[in-house]
């Protein structure tokens, strides 16, 4: 069992629950209960950062193109995005298909909350700046870009499924050596880990706020390995996360997203 910080639909504040990230089970008021069985909403308040190009994979797919024009090289600092407010949504709730398009990008990366104010913090002392990790599905519209992330094809409604919780970071041994699956309709469709960062937590976390400062609450992606899956309506989207736990989805409609009123 693990402590967490969850979000339950009707409450406002997050609650302090310890859980069992191997099942999803909750311990609430001495009963268990699995996150199936709650109404959970996004356990996070301040804004989504996410990084591109930080998996090794990724980079090797790239190949030459990171030294085409205008680039002309691999990235030197974070290339980093914001995935806004809108995008938020929660664990059990649909991920809305557009119309036009029949396939979407399930881009797993561990969030790496933030805990207190993170201003040029060291690669040494950046774990003190965290308050725990979650799990976040960077939706995306299949697309080509990969320096200038299109607002559209990343930031439509519903296109960051965020929980089920934030664990306590102290529950994380190690976030450079973290586990990350993504099942399709049960089946494994990509398995990876952080172990492949370019740029471990305590980097990352460092190289970003020599720039721009980190609030608590905060969200900053790791990252997505590369060989993202995709998925279509019906289809039903698990990310696992060894030590986090799993953060559910199902894929459905733009229509019924709006009509049923899950943003």
């Amino acid at each position: 069992m693990g402590n967490a910080r969850m979000k339950v639909i009707g409450i406002h504040d997050l609650i302090a629950v310890d859980v069992n990230t191997a099942t999803n089970n909750v311990v609430i008021d001495g009963n268990e209960l699995n996150t199936n069985d709650i109404q959970l909403d996004t356990p996070i308040s301040g804004t989504v950062f996410g990084t591109l190009v930080n998996f090794k994979g990724v980079l090797e797919e790239l190949g030459d193109t990171v030294n085409d024009k205008p680039y002309l090289s691999p990235p030197v600092a974070p290339v980093l995005y914001i995935k806004p407010a809108n995008t938020f949504n929660r664990y059990g709730a649909g991920i809305p298909m557009p119309e036009e398009i029949t396939k979407l990008e399930m881009g797993a990366s561990v969030g790496i909350v933030i805990g207190k104010k993170a201003v040029a913090v060291t690669e040494e002392s950046a774990l003190d700046y965290i308050a725990g990790y979650t799990i976040v599905n960077d939706v995306s519209v299949p697309h080509d870009s990969i320096y200038r992330p299109a607002v559209q094809h990343k930031s439509r409604d519903g296109f960051c499924p965020i929980g089920p919780w934030v664990i306590n970071r102290h529950a994380i041994e190690n976030p450079d050596d973290l586990i990350i699956r993504v099942y399709i309709n049960d089946e494994l469709r990509q398995e990876n880990s952080t172990t492949n960062l370019i740029r471990s937590v305590g980097r990352l976390l460092a190289d970003v706020t020599e720039f721009m400062t980190l609030s608590p609450g905060d969200v900053l992606l790791v990252g997505v390995p590369e060989e993202v899956p995709q998925a279509s309506v019906g289809d039903r989207v698990r990310i696992e996360i060894a030590g986090i736990g799993s953060l559910e989805n199902i894929i459905i409609e733009e229509k019924a997203f709006i009509r049923r009123g899950t943003k």
